[in-house]
This record gives structure tokens, C-alpha cells and sequence, in this order.
């Protein structure tokens, strides 16, 4: 997708990450840790950022977990955000901590002098506030209005809240409106969209485990950031958040919004194979999960497609009768034996990834 066709917002800044304004689409995360547990946290943070985790953001049940968040802050490599409900007193005490950002849902904050109260002090320290509002928070009046859960209720109860933000002095926003249906967070920010300039943070909440809130999260972000909507994302997975991290990237790669990490390329199979290709694919796949550089490899089982695709990635193997040709950046460079394969295509594009620079990220 042409980057030019990306919806135009307002920009906010995040730690030292750019969200919205035409900035890159950023990859979210959120710890599972207790936050109350400094130690554990930050380990989990790092485990993050080495997955390419751009933003944090932890929960803070209580006054404890807010005052950890200073000692986190300062040892985090990644900006935090913290994440607020009910009690306005943990934002202040979040803010005052130094997290880069925080996320409240209004609809469930009820004093009004405290909501005040904290975006002076967000304002203070120029940190943006994510308002999130989610189905489950819809208020009685809304479901009564729209008849329900609708993209039509959601999109007025996110921008109600917005607009009280707004009338209070503060609008370094970014918006979210999530559910745990594709279809109707598709059709929310659809209309978000089209009825306001703040920058979206896109999510299928509770999407469900590893495999099925990938396929979930890929078909509700994937369809909006296809159409230019979108400036953040978190993939919501009942898993290790670092798989959520990998997911999001996942994304952006097969959109071409981001090229992070290695895009992998490998034929279904057919009667045609004669090599162990998925045995092989998913060895390759785990072995090369850490690599940074945005590089194409093919893992191919046959003659009909097999050496054309090898060709056009950077790096490619493709099958015969127990053995394959090992293709670099279009060129035949040797003949591997099945069982050396692994090892070898491996070794290859962690020598070419090393030649490149580990770490860069086409954008």
C-alpha cells in the first residue's frame, strides 16, 4: 500500500515513538507480569523489546503497582503506558511516576473533578492519553439507543469521551474503540475514521488464544490498515505477550507498512515433495525468529514453483528427490543434502543478515 494513502491525523509522542501524523505504524504490547513485581516486569519489558516491542503498557490495580511504575520507568527501554480504571488517583500516581502515556476509559471513571485533575497533570508533563472504550463498557443510554452492541454506539460513546477530554483543555489523543467481533471493530473504526483526526490504536480485544486471535486480530487490523487506518496496534492473544509482538509485526510485513524480521516463504505441499518440507519450514521458522533484518527466505518442496520463488527471495532452498538448491539473492550457489538443510540455509542468512546490519527495519 502506497504510504500516502494512510488516513491523515494529528501526531502525539509517546516516550521517544511517534504515533500518528504519518509516522510508521507501531507494535504494542502488554505486560503479563505483576506490576508490583519491579524485577519481573522488567524482564518481561526486555523480552519485548527484543521481539521489536516499540510500546509497553502495564496494569495498575493499585497504589502499589503505581509507585513501582518509577522504578520501572527509569530501567524500561521502551516508553510505558499505564493502564487506568475506575480510580483517577493511580493516573495521577502513574503520571507522577513517569510513564510516557496512559490509557482510561471516562466511562468508567465517574468523578469528574478527579478525570480534571488528571489531565492537568497530564498536560503538565505533555504525555498523550489513550481513551479506549470497549463493548463492555457501553453505557446503559447507548445500548438502548443503538438496540445494542453497535459500530454505531461504539463510535459515539469513543467520541463523547474525546469531546469531554477536549472540553476540558486536553487534546493530545489517541483513540480506541475495540470489541472482540472483526467484523464490528471493523465497521467502528470504519466510522471513527471518517468523524475524527485522532490517531486510532486498533485491536480485537480478547481475541482468544495463540492460534485463533491471530487469525482474528490479522483479519479485523489487516482489513483497516489495508484501507489506511490505523497508527498503533496491539494483538490481543492469550499467550506470551512476545507472540503478540510477533503477530503484530506478522502484519505490517504482509501489508508492506513495515518490513521487520524475516518473512518466510514456503509451498503447502503436494504429492510432488519428495523432502520433509513442513518438518523443515517450521525448524527454519523457530531458528531464524530472533533475526531483525527484513529478509525473504523460501523454504520450497518442488520443481514447478519451487526454484522461481527461491530466486526472487533473498535467500531460498528449493526441493528435489532428498536434497536442495540453495538459491541466493536469484543465484544457485550449492546443492544441500535434506538432512544439512536446516543447518545450512540458517547459517546463510544469518551470514547475509549480519552483512546487511542486524537490527534495521525497513519502513
Amino acid at each position: 500500500m502506497d504510504k500516502n494513502s494512510r488516513r491523515k491525523t494529528r501526531q502525539v509522542q509517546v516516550g521517544n515513538v511517534l504515533i500518528g501524523g504519518g509516522a510508521p505504524v507501531t507494535v504494542q504490547s502488554m505486560c503479563t507480569a505483576d506490576t508490583r513485581d519491579v524485577k519481573a516486569a522488567l524482564q518481561q519489558i526486555r523480552q519485548l523489546e527484543e521481539a521489536g516491542c516499540e510500546i509497553v503498557r502495564l496494569a495498575v490495580p493499585d497504589a502499589q503497582a503505581a509507585q513501582a511504575l518509577k522504578e520501572i520507568c527509569l530501567g524500561s527501554p521502551l516508553p510505558v503506558v499505564a493502564d487506568i480504571h475506575f480510580d483517577y488517583r493511580l493516573a495521577i500516581s502513574s503520571i507522577r511516576s513517569g510513564v510516557h502515556k496512559i490509557r482510561i476509559n471516562p466511562n468508567n471513571m465517574t468523578d469528574k473533578e478527579g478525570l480534571r485533575e488528571t489531565l492537568l497533570a497530564a498536560r503538565q508533563r505533555c504525555i498523550p492519553i489513550r481513551v479506549g472504550v470497549n463493548a463492555g463498557s457501553l453505557s446503559r443510554e447507548l445500548l438502548q439507543k443503538y438496540g445494542g452492541v453497535t459500530a454505531e454506539a461504539l463510535t459515539e460513546s469513543a467520541l463523547m469521551a474525546a469531546s469531554e477530554l477536549e472540553s476540558m483543555g486536553f487534546s493530545d489523543i489517541v483513540l480506541s474503540a475495540k470489541a472482540s467481533s472483526p467484523r464490528l471493530m471493523i465497521d467502528t473504526y470504519r466510522l471513527l475514521a471518517l468523524s475524527c483526526d485522532y490517531p486510532l490504536h486498533l485491536g480485537v480485544t480478547e481475541a482468544g488464544t495463540r492460534e485463533e486471535g491471530v487469525i482474528r486480530s490479522a483479519v479485523g487490523l489487516g482489513a483497516l490498515l489495508a484501507d489506511g487506518i490505523g497508527d498503533t496496534i496491539r494483538v490481543s492473544l492469550t499467550a506470551d505477550p512476545v507472540e503478540e509482538v510477533r503477530a503484530g509485526f506478522s502484519i505490517l510485513n504482509a501489508l508492506s507498512l513495515r518490513q521487520r524480521g524475516i518473512t518466510l516463504i514456503s509451498c503447502p505441499t503436494c504429492g510432488r515433495t519428495q523432502v520433509r518440507l513442513m518438518e523443515i519450514a517450521e525448524a527454519v521458522e523457530k531458528e531464524l525468529a530472533d533475526i531483525r533484518t527484513p529478509l525473504h527466505v523460501a523454504v520450497m518442496g518442488c520443481a514447478v514453483n519451487g526454484p522461481g520463488e527461491a530466486r526472487e527471495a533473498d535467500i531460498g532452498i528449493a526441493g528435489g528427490l532428498g536434497s536442495f538448491v540453495l538459491f541466493r539473492k536469484g543465484e544457485v550457489v550449492r546443492k544441500i543434502d535434506e538432512d544439512r538443510a536446516v543447518e545450512e540455509l540458517v547459517a546463510e542468512v544469518r551470514a547475509l543478515a549480519e552483512e546487511l546490519g542486524e537490527g534495521q527495519d525497513a519502513r
